[in-house]
């Protein structure tokens, strides 16, 4: 299967570039994978598709303000640097740019001083690895001082309210990019869910730019996934494994959870408690193991996300259902219109 497989024509003026309000206000088109019929829907529906004893799984994965802009102690040069995730001895993983300026054992003082880190390793992606200077759990409240949210290159309009590009459940920190599946969620609407009999689980998957890079290979078998790390608790493991020895579908909410917990399942041929770092890519052909329903946003062309929305709907389902998308103006994207594939 090639990546140009995957390509669709989208007008960019369906790219949507603000959040609707409310939240649950955003279109849904229902796919059935099984006929390939579609129902279009308002996200605030979604509970007519739900019936008593499912499991929602939810990724609680919180966004950092992981755009910071640094000062070259040699130079004076600005670098952008975007933080993707941490590692160990206070060290992260970031994209620079320009790259050229950031080389090993370069210095960057960050906020006027608030901070400082030093370029440890240039990686063979061209990705850095940078230490700072300060204890490893005070640099979240110093990127709260001097972060940006870290809104995707598409969205050019300026985000008033940062927690608009934050799920209402959101409390794990460390992401680069929302969970953008459960941005339509309202607290309210999780309420009245759980008060039909809706269970509510959570996963926590760390979200990095690898989910959303370009597939750059013809052959998508060729393509390499970036790690991002995970957890499953064992009370979500349990929910999970009740509800489907009761017969109930498990509906993950976006890729980044159906990621995780496919990984699980392929790791150990069952759901249980794990924590660790995963690279699965899933594409046409995959065969899923724990997800038997998925809300997911409208994907780039030729993105592994597309891919994996295809492996699950069914390539030509999926296709047919962008065409249309784009034929009835939905939004896409991150702060587009949602899908429920059933």
């Amino acid at each position: 299967m090639k990546t140009s497989d995957f390509f669709y024509e989208l007008p960019q003026d369906l790219i949507a570039q603000t959040p609707v309000e409310p939240r649950d206000s955003s279109r849904m088109m229902v796919l059935n994978r099984e006929t390939g019929e579609i129902t279009h829907k308002f996200f605030h529906d979604l509970d007519e598709y739900l019936e008593e004893g499912d499991t929602l799984i939810l990724n609680d994965t919180r966004v950092i303000p992981a755009r910071i802009y640094g000062v070259k102690y040699e130079t004076g040069a600005v670098v952008e640097f975007l933080l993707l995730n941490q590692k160990e001895n206070n060290c992260w993983e970031c994209l620079c740019k320009p790259g050229k300026r950031a080389k090993t054992h370069a210095v960057f003082t960050f906020g006027e001083g608030l901070v400082n880190a030093k370029v440890t390793d240039v990686l063979d992606d061209g990705n850095r690895i940078i230490q700072f200077d300060c204890d490893s759990k005070e640099i979240y409240n110093i990127l709260d001082k001097i972060g940006k949210m870290p809104l995707p290159p598409y969205i050019t309009k300026e985000l008033k309210n940062g927690e608009r590009y934050q799920t209402v459940y959101s409390r794990e920190l460390g992401s680069a990019a929302a969970p953008t599946a459960g941005l339509h969620f309202t607290k309210e609407m999780l309420e009245r869910l759980k008060n039909k009999g809706i269970n509510i689980g959570y996963v926590t998957l760390h979200v990095g730019l690898g989910t959303f890079r370009p597939v750059k290979v013809d052959d998508v078998t060729k393509h390499k996934m970036h790690s991002e790390h995970y957890q499953l608790s064992k009370e979500t493991a349990e929910l999970i494994n009740n509800t489907k020895n009761n017969g109930k579908r498990v509906i993950s909410v976006g890729t980044t959870s159906t990621r995780t917990l496919e990984s699980v399942a392929t790791k150990y041929g069952e759901i249980r408690e794990d924590e660790g770092d995963t690279s699965i890519f899933i594409y046409p052909g995959y065969d899923f193991k724990c997800v038997d329903a998925l809300i997911t946003n409208f994907h780039l062309p030729e993105s592994t996300l597309i891919m994996l929305v295809s492996a699950f709907a069914g390539y030509e389902n999926v296709m047919n259902a962008y065409k249309t998308a784009v034929d009835e103006k939905y939004r896409f994207f991150s702060f587009g219109d949602s899908m429920l594939i059933i």
